[in-house]
């Protein structure tokens, strides 16, 4: 099952998915300052942080090959061929 804040995520616009970047991004530093300082209360907020960041990567990573052509989609396929075989 998709999360929340998956599907929140997907009804970003382009424009508003970067700035939700950049502002989980510099709440994130933060955080990871304020507990190298003085701890947080619960430091499991870093990895939540984290993962949204990731999930963040992911949905423009995903709307980026939406839009690719077909033939950038073919080179990348062979791409990851020739990564497999190895």
């Amino acid at each position: 099952m998709a999360s929340k804040k998956y599907l929140e995520l997907q009804e970003l616009s382009d424009a508003e998915l970067v700035e939700e970047l950049k502002g989980a991004e510099s709440d994130y530093d933060k955080a990871r300052f304020d507990h190298s300082i003085k701890g947080l209360d619960n430091p499991l907020e870093l990895r939540e942080m984290r993962r949204d960041i990731a999930r963040i990567h992911t949905e423009a990573r995903r709307r980026e090959l939406a839009q690719a052509s077909p033939e950038e989609l073919a080179k990348r396929s062979k791409i990851r061929e020739r990564r497999r075989r190895k």
